[in-house]
């Protein structure tokens, strides 16, 4: 910016100081005024000239005039002297001291149209500079787009060129890059991932900017469509000169592409690795691995594995994927649900993780890679029994529990209480000695101290309330079922 002080500076001019408490005050503009109240007609950052052609007569009056202008939030007040006051008038300087405005004398031989001139011809150097700056700033960061770590890059140039620090973040507030800059140990970041986290919720509409006594702070979200994927935070000095905030449009539009870039490749692979489970669940693993070799860097597959299958919201599938990828875990979106491969050793951990991202989750048996058929089988018949409550079934626990892991609890329950219905408490106490002793009516009556003949027609007005004989294995299988879900024992 011009300041006063680079007026003052001109030997030219032959401006006087006279009360100068702020040479770094900027100048947007020269005004000549010779009103007695021109503030209403200013907006800010001029320097006002006048001769003072209707304050001859003034002595108090000068207090209110320098108010209302330091009100207006001028730069300067110059004065020229030699016309209607030979010299300064101690009012205005009193005044001026007072209210903490920079004040300057005129002489008489200098014209208000040479300050005028000299202040134009400064600020249209400083604006050729400024584009030149803001070109240099722009061919960096565009530049830096084109290396290996592109946002990193990116961010690290747009540190340097606001002079303070800047950091890339997950919607969720996680750093991803940064925080990076001459400035980087002030970064506030729990602040500033705590504004990512309230913008999240606006898309790319929503960016969020705060200034504070010794730094200014920007969010912005990163994307040229769909939901943000990163948020570009920035500080900087209170006040960001045009090439410093045109430096951090440009990042933004670079990361963008950037960004952009990044999803078409994400897409792509994505699609080979959806096809690589597609595969490996098919029992094509030298067809799956083939696919894989073209990815890079390729996910770890081991020789055993265990499937994982989980369900939830089309977003919340979306966002739990890439900490899979993160984590080398071969992973892709597969037949409406995440998919992943994962060695059993790290299967329930994920899992645990995948659970906490509010999706379903469903863990198969470990298998062999050439036998993925069954593995990916099991993860769907685990991912069945998953409830909002129960929010991951791991297969070997379910197989463990025998069939009745396999039916939901409230399924099998009404199913119980219908199929026995019709028996009374000791028809069923009969009948599950019956089915304990695999159908021997001898032992049935040696547990129980009963004659052969009652327990034969006990059996026989049990089997009367029955859908089917207790000699057809289908009515045992049944019977057994409704009495472990009924009275477990």
């Amino acid at each position: 910016m011009v300041t006063v002080g680079n007026i003052l500076a001109a030997k030219a001019l032959g401006l006087r100081g006279v009360h100068v408490c702020r040479t770094d005050a900027d100048i947007r503009w020269v005004a000549t005024s010779e009103l007695p109240d021109p503030a209403p007609f200013l907006e800010g950052g001029e320097v006002l000239l006048t001769t003072g052609l209707e304050t001859g007569a003034w002595h108090d009056e000068w207090d209110e005039y320098i108010g209302r202008l330091a009100g207006a939030a001028v730069s300067a007040v110059g004065l020229g002297v030699g016309l209607t006051h030979a010299r300064m008038p101690g009012e205005l300087v009193d005044a001026c001291r007072k209210h903490g405005v920079n004040l300057f004398e005129v002489p008489r031989r200098t014209t208000f149209v040479a300050i005028s001139r000299h202040v134009a011809h400064l600020l249209q150097e400083q604006e050729s500079i400024a584009a030149r700056e803001a070109f240099k700033t722009q061919r960096r960061l565009i530049s830096a787009a084109a290396k290996s770590d592109p946002a990193a890059a990116v961010v690290t140039a747009l540190a340097q060129a606001v002079g303070g620090a800047a950091c890339l973040l997950t919607p969720d507030g996680r750093v991803l890059t940064g925080p990076v800059g001459p400035r980087r140990a002030d970064f506030p970041l729990d602040e500033v991932a705590a504004d990512v986290r309230r913008l999240q919720a606006h898309g790319l509409r929503s960016a969020a900017a705060q200034s504070r006594p010794a730094m200014s702070v920007s969010v912005h979200p990163i994307g040229l469509r769909g939901r943000p994927s990163t948020y570009l935070a920035t500080t900087g000095p209170t006040r960001l000169s045009d090439g410093q905030r045109h430096a951090v449009t440009t990042a933004v539009a670079v990361l963008g592409l950037v960004d952009e870039q990044q999803r078409s490749r994400a897409a792509t692979r994505r699609h080979a690795r959806s096809r690589a489970i597609e595969l490996l669940a098919g029992n094509d693993s030298r067809t799956a691995r083939l696919v894989l070799e073209l990815d890079a860097p390729a996910p770890t597959v081991t020789e055993r594995v265990r499937f994982l299958r989980a369900s939830g919201s089309e977003s919340d599938r979306r966002d739990a994927l890439p900490a899979l990828e993160h984590r080398g875990i071969l992973a892709a979106p597969y037949a409406d649900e995440l998919c992943a491969v994962a060695p059993p050793d790290k299967a329930e951990a994920l899992g645990t993780g995948l659970v906490d991202a509010g999706l379903q989750v469903g863990i198969g048996g470990a298998v062999s890679l050439q036998d993925g058929e069954t593995g990916y089988r099991t993860a769907g018949l685990a991912l069945a029994q998953t409830t909002p409550t129960a929010g991951m079934v791991v297969w070997d626990r379910v197989v463990d529990g025998g069939p009745l892991g396999l039916i939901d609890p409230d399924r099998a329950t009404a199913f119980a209480e219908s199929w026995l219905s019709g028996l009374d408490s000791e028809q069923l106490e009969t009948l599950r000695c019956f089915l304990r002793h695999h159908g021997s009516r001898l032992k049935v009556a040696e547990e129980l101290g009963l004659h052969r003949n009652t327990v034969r027609n006990r059996l026989d007005a049990i089997e009367a309330l029955l859908p089917g004989k207790l000699d057809d294995p289908q009515t045992r299988v049944s019977a057994w079922i409704a009495l472990q879900s009924l009275h477990p024992q």
